[in-house]
C-alpha cells in the first residue's frame, strides 16, 4: 500500500515492510482456484467472489475512502480483508489489467492462527495499515481536529514512556531498540517490531515500567481507543498479544528467580 500525495518520512520504509508480509502469511497455503483477471474496473470489490482474500500478482488498484482518493495497492498487497458494512466505505478501481491470486478466507485465518509467528506478523500488518491510514486521513483534516495517531522520533537515552504515567497509547518500534526499567533497574529489552505499552492499556492501570531508547528510535504511536477497537473487532489479535505478554512475564519471572538464587548463594 502506498499513500497518495506527499509522503511522510516514515512511509517508504514502513510500506515496503508491510508489503512483504502477505506472502509470508500465506506461505505453504495453496490458492483456492485459478487467478482472477480484470481488464479494468470501477468497483472491483463488487466483482470479487465473497469469502475470499486475494494477493495482487500484477496491476495497480486505486482506493477511495469516503470518495477521496487516498492510497493504491500493487503487487504483493492483500485485498479482501474489509467486509461489506465496514466504515468508512472503501472502493477499489483499476485503469489497467489486474491479476489476483484467490485464497479461501477461512483457510487463510486458520493458517495464520495455527502458527504464533504468523499471528505476530498479522498483528503487525493490521496495526501498521491502521496507523498509516489514520495518519493519511489526519492529513486530510484541519490541523485542530487531527487525531493523535502517528510516528515519533526519540533520541538515544530519551524516555518513550515513564513508569507511573497514564497509559494513553500503544507503541511499536519501527527502527532502533530500547530497554525497560522498573524502579531504576533494567528488567528487559524492547526490540524492533515489538509491541509495547499494551499491558497498561488492557488493565487500565498506570505504566509499570519506564522505556528508554538505547539508540535513536522511530516509533509508531497508536491511541488506546483505536488499539482497543482493533482488538475488539478481532479478538484473536488480543489473544495473540496476551500470549506474547504472558511469555514475556514468564521470562522475567525466571530471570528474577535466578537473581534470587544468585543472591542466596
Amino acid at each position: 500500500m502506498y499513500l497518495l500525495g506527499e509522503q511522510p518520512a516514515y512511509a517508504d520504509h514502513l510500506t515496503s515492510r508491510l508489503q512483504a508480509i502477505p506472502s509470508q502469511l500465506l506461505e505453504g497455503l495453496q490458492p483456492s482456484g485459478p487467478n482472477l483477471k480484470f481488464k479494468h474496473s470501477d468497483d472491483l470489490c463488487a466483482a470479487l467472489p465473497p469469502q475470499q482474500l486475494f494477493i495482487i500478482e500484477s496491476g495497480l488498484l486505486h482506493a477511495r475512502v469516503d470518495s477521496k482518493a487516498l492510497f493504491y495497492l500493487q503487487e504483493g498487497d492483500l485485498v479482501g480483508l474489509r467486509q461489506p458494512g465496514d466504515q468508512p466505505e472503501c472502493r477499489y478501481s483499476s485503469d489497467e489489467p489486474v491479476s489476483l491470486v484467490p485464497y479461501s478466507r477461512s483457510a487463510v485465518f486458520q493458517h495464520i492462527y495455527a502458527d504464533a509467528q504468523r499471528q505476530e506478523l498479522f498483528t503487525q500488518y493490521l496495526i501498521g495499515h491502521t496507523a498509516l491510514l489514520g495518519d493519511a486521513l489526519a492529513r486530510l483534516k484541519q490541523p485542530d481536529i487531527r487525531p493523535a495517531t502517528g510516528f515519533r522520533h526519540f533520541a538515544a537515552r530519551e524516555e518513550l514512556i515513564r513508569q507511573g504515567d497514564e497509559a494513553d497509547n500503544v507503541f511499536i518500534i519501527i527502527e532502533g531498540h530500547a530497554e525497560a526499567i522498573v524502579d531504576g533497574q533494567k528488567v528487559g529489552d524492547v526490540q524492533k517490531d515489538e509491541i509495547f505499552g499494551a499491558m497498561a492499556v488492557f488493565t487500565r492501570e498506570r505504566r509499570s515500567a519506564t522505556v528508554i531508547a538505547c539508540e535513536p528510535c522511530r516509533v509508531m504511536v497508536i491511541p488506546k481507543e483505536q488499539f482497543l477497537g482493533l482488538t475488539q473487532s478481532n479478538p484473536r489479535i488480543a489473544h495473540s498479544l496476551i500470549e506474547s505478554m504472558a511469555r514475556r512475564i514468564d521470562l522475567l519471572n525466571k530471570e528474577v528467580t535466578q537473581l534470587r538464587i544468585d543472591v542466596a548463594v
